[in-house]
């Protein structure tokens, strides 16, 4: 079972010490019940000796039992937490074209649903593994008293399992249907999460994503696990059914035989009857170990996906960025993926730029051009299908790419703003963070204590502002910006292109900005074009003087 060997493989001995502390308990349970059917049986007089014997048993047996659920459940929590350390880690690890082509809905359900999952199901492995050594002592002592019987029974059973083997599989089919349909009802959770104001916005769209989206899936999702739960009671209600088939072979055949006395039939009543219990309970674990497996199956598509493709983390060094920028060639790089709901391939380049300090360089084109997958290229996030980047005359390739990096300041359109400045030197961090927060005209918002945020509850343009600010305090060779002025009111646009970029050029920095801001163009150094991927022009931006009268270049007209 792909479950059991995912346990062992995070710790062996520990599954080991476990299973042979339980199986000191299930021996324990079998000389218990031995030594309770030889007096119901008449066959000893009670004495010191025997009572002394049952209280030695019992207390073993319990001590044993508590034993091996401490054991297993220290192991279940240190397990569960290794796999959503490992599940994260591998996230971290993949190439992000790679990662959008997985899909956050899968990646959120691998993480929270499938991993409780699995904890669930080492939650009652404890319970599980004495149970069924309890099982087993319990045979071993049926088999003591009569092989011939033990035989009989062990048919029965034989076929009994077929049966429940046939009905649990056919619930595991249901489970892993359902486990599919809930893959995409998360996907419906997070168009809801991010696309509520266009909900609400328009009702016939609310209306068909909540009845042919959420309740289409929630439905297909329900339906799945009620006919999965379905069979599984069928399933138990066979094995209980088998329990009492069982009791009338022992009752009606056992005298039968030849051999078999009163003690053996009174011991095999008695055994069958206190085995109903952990059987149940071991029964009762079948489904929830479903739901694990199909879980850990979940996880493993994706995490062996993600370990398939290469990895996209280098060797850990420090966390800093590549001293002494010079030059950084883009060459003959190109690009191609397909584009969603199109069946026609994009093509980016072949592309030849480079960039040097002190340079502002302007990525304008229309939507769709081809300019925020050149910018991902360009910091490493997505690696060339053809061509080279070179950083200082050194090519840069799956070894060093995640080195390269590090010499980017970056703020996309689609940024994530973390609300503490996780990575970022102490060393009078506070101190330049404040400075940076008046510059930016968020002081009288934001405030920054123990290296975090006060808040991160403000506007679209308020929270690029805080973005811009942690690009500034990680302080690194080369600055992106992707429409970064887009959502900043006309006052705030000019401060970042007149007063924020020159100072950033004086600083030596290597700067590209995307922008729409044709006012703005004859800021830049140099201009760069796109149109459908193409790279149509490489201009010198005119002469500031040029722009004063006439209000700014209209270069930027795609």
């Amino acid at each position: 079972m792909k479950l059991l060997r995912f346990f062992f493989r995070y710790s062996p001995r520990t599954m080991l010490l476990a299973a042979l502390i339980a199986l000191v308990a299930g021996g324990c349970n079998a000389g218990l019940i031995a030594l309770v059917n030889t007096v119901l049986s008449g066959a000893l007089t009670a004495s010191t000796a025997l009572v002394g014997g049952f209280v030695l048993l019992g207390i073993v047996r319990l001590m044993a039992h508590f034993l091996a659920q401490v054991t297993l459940t220290r192991f279940a929590q240190m397990s569960t937490a290794n796999l959503r350390h490992d599940l994260v880690e591998k996230i971290l690890g993949v190439p992000l074209r790679q990662l959008e082509e997985i899909g956050a809905a899968r990646l959120m359900v691998a993480l929270t649903e499938d991993v409780m999952s699995i904890t669930e199901a080492m939650r009652i492995i404890p319970s599980f593994v004495v149970n069924t050594a309890v099982l087993l002592g319990g045979a071993i002592y049926l088999g003591w008293l009569s092989l011939q019987m033990l035989l009989i029974v062990s048919v029965l059973i034989l076929l009994g399992a077929v049966g429940y083997r046939v009905l649990v599989h056919s619930g595991f089919s249901m489970l892993k249907s359902a486990r599919e349909a809930e893959d995409r009802l998360f996907s419906h959770f997070r168009a809801l999460t991010e696309g509520i104001k266009e909900l609400k916005l328009h009702r016939h769209r609310r209306n068909e994503f909540l009845h042919g989206g959420v309740r289409a899936a929630t439905d297909e999702y329900r339906r799945h696990n009620v006919a999965a739960e379905t069979r599984f009671a069928l399933a138990q209600n066979w094995s209980q059914f088998l329990f009492f088939a069982l009791i009338g072979v022992i009752l009606f055949l056992m005298p039968k035989l030849e051999g078999v006395n009163e003690h053996a039939m009174t011991g095999y009543v008695v055994v069958t009857l206190y085995l109903m219990g952990p059987l149940a309970a071991i029964m009762f674990v079948f489904p929830v170990f479903g739901r694990a497996q199909i879980a850990l199956q979940k996880i493993e598509k994706v995490g062996l996906s993600l370990t398939e493709r290469c990895s996209d983390l280098s060797v850990p060094g420090p966390n800093c960025a590549p001293a002494g920028m010079n030059r950084l060639e883009l060459i003959g790089i190109s690009h191609a993926y397909r584009r969603e709901n199109e069946d026609s391939t994009f093509t980016l380049g072949p592309v030849n730029l480079v960039f040097s300090p002190g340079e502002i360089v302007f990525l304008v084109g229309g939507n769709g051009s081809g300019k925020s997958t050149l910018a991902k290229i360009i910091t490493g996030l997505y690696p060339p299908a053809k061509g080279e980047i070179r950083f200082n005359g050194k090519l840069i390739d799956e070894h060093n790419r995640d080195h390269y990096r590090q010499l980017f300041s970056a703020v996309f359109a689609d940024f994530y703003l973390f609300d503490s400045f996780l990575g970022l030197d102490k060393c009078r961090l506070e101190e330049r963070a404040s400075a940076y927060l008046t510059e930016l005209q968020l002081d009288h918002k934001v405030k920054i204590k123990n290296g975090a945020l006060s808040t991160t509850d403000l506007s679209q343009g308020q929270r690029k502002r805080l973005a811009l600010l942690t690009a500034y305090l990680e302080d690194r060779p080369f600055y992106l910006f992707d429409e970064w002025a887009s959502d900043q009111d006309p006052v705030f646009k000019a401060v970042f292109y007149n007063r924020l970029l020159p100072e950033l050029r004086a600083r030596h920095k290597a700067v590209l900005v995307i922008s729409h801001d044709d006012r703005y163009f004859h800021l830049a150094d140099r201009l760069v074009k796109l149109d459908s991927g193409q790279l149509v022009a490489v201009e010198v931006s005119p002469p500031a003087v040029s722009t004063v009268a006439g209000g700014g270049v209209k270069g930027g007209e795609e």
